[in-house]
């Protein structure tokens, strides 16, 4: 966990994220979220593995982040879980804007 920055912590994730090791982020990124950072960084230069379990925690935190104003970001993403993000959709609902954001005010006014 990194907080030089406050208004966008980053999160470091090693390893596997699966079935096994997934709760604990999870509940990192909850904690992370009831404060309500503008941005929530997870930095996953470290990372080996992913499986769905992993990849729902992902979702998760964007879903939650939605709700509660605070963007998701992913940074070091490696190629394989470029690729994961890619075929399930994931990356297009990273890239949604935020609620009240600039974008999104300027797609309702239209």
């Amino acid at each position: 966990m990194d907080r030089t920055d406050p208004d966008a912590p980053v999160v470091r994730i090693g390893g596997d994220l699966a079935f096994t090791t997934a709760a604990p982020l999870r509940a990192e990124v909850d904690r992370l979220l009831a404060e309500t950072p503008p941005a929530i960084v997870l930095d996953f230069a470290d990372l080996l593995f992913i499986d769905s379990t992993g990849l729902s925690v992902i979702v998760h935190a964007w879903r939650e982040g939605q709700q509660g104003g605070t963007a998701i970001r992913l940074r070091a993403t490696p190629r394989f879980l470029e690729t994961i993000l890619d075929m399930t959709g994931v990356t297009g609902l990273l890239a949604r804007p935020q609620p009240g954001d600039r974008a999104d005010r300027s797609a309702a006014s239209a």
